[in-house]
């Protein structure tokens, strides 16, 4: 039932070192203005967590990525309302995918950020620096066992 319970998904979507990052619109009236963000959102009708984030990834970024490719995911409370569920999920692009990509019309342009830039940056959503920062701190581990 966990996986039922949550208001939206995050997912970072990596090649190499880096992530695929988007400033957020500089609107006051939006949660996280004018910070760096990550793919993902609110959740819509019965979506599961990898539904939600693989349709915001082709909503705000053209791609298509299918569920196989999620291959770390973790829940979290929802940032601005910790009595919700929220995830997020890890998965691999390829240079050709970022190549491809077709930003949508939320954020101001997009870009791929090295991970230490985004762990580290202040104008990164905060929450999203430390749920990035605890999938490294795993991947490492296991990389390294």
């Amino acid at each position: 039932m966990e996986d039922q319970d949550f208001s939206g998904a995050k997912i970072a979507l990596i090649c190499g070192g880096a992530v695929l990052t988007y400033r957020r619109d500089d609107k006051p009236n939006i949660p996280y203005p004018d910070q760096w963000d990550l793919a993902g959102g609110g959740r819509e009708d019965a979506e599961t967590p990898e539904q939600c984030a693989i349709r915001e990834t082709n909503e705000e970024f053209g791609l298509a990525i299918e569920a196989s490719r999620i291959f770390w995911k973790r829940r979290y409370p929802h940032a601005l309302n910790p009595t919700e569920g929220a995830f997020f999920m890890v998965a691999e692009i390829a240079g050709a995918e970022i190549d491809a990509i077709c930003f949508g019309n939320e954020g101001q342009y997009w870009q791929m950020m090295d991970f230490q830039e985004f762990l580290h940056h202040p104008n990164a959503v905060a929450p999203l620096r430390d749920r990035l920062g605890h999938f490294l701190a795993q991947w490492r581990d296991l990389k390294d066992e």
